[in-house]
């Protein structure tokens, strides 16, 4: 078939590549409204405004458990690998978000937890993506949002 009569269009609207692109919209939102935010701390909130705090430190912020995790296990619900995970450990922990402690139940583990910056860190996201969600509402209106919030949550829930 000549490449002129081939209709490649939906390689630009199937739903893998708009769950992309709309994940990259309200990740970027979210890093807005925290690099605005009077929680969150100075520094963290000068290095978002100025584009250092990026997608992959979300990651942190969003599967880090209170209690703190392994490096394993926090590299796995985020679908990283490990020396990535480590790498970006690594660099949160320079800026005072998390640190590592030795593991209550294995003395040879270590846990990656919040600090305290890292706990105000952590209560700036919860607001920004509050508003975020909020925007996307207003943007596609309530029963979109709930029908795509429901869809979403019953698609990610069948893996």
């Amino acid at each position: 078939m000549p490449t002129s009569e081939y209709d490649d269009r939906w390689r630009q609207t199937h739903l893998g590549r708009l769950l992309g692109h709309a994940m990259r919209r309200f990740d970027e939102r979210v890093l807005q409204l925290m690099a605005v935010n009077e929680r969150a701390p100075l520094a963290l909130s000068n290095l978002a405004a100025r584009d250092k705090v990026g997608a992959a430190h979300i990651h942190i912020t969003r599967h880090l458990p209170l209690e703190g995790a392994r490096l394993t296990e926090l590299a796995r619900w985020a679908g990283m690998s490990k020396q990535a995970m480590g790498d970006l450990v690594d660099q949160c922990a320079a800026w005072g978000l998390v640190q590592r402690e030795p593991d209550p139940v294995d003395a040879r583990a270590r846990r990656i937890v919040f600090t305290a910056s890292g706990l105000d860190w952590l209560a700036a996201f919860q607001a920004a993506v509050a508003q975020a969600e909020a925007e996307f509402q207003a943007a596609v209106g309530k029963d979109v949002a709930t029908v795509v919030a429901l869809g979403l949550e019953a698609y990610a829930a069948s893996a």
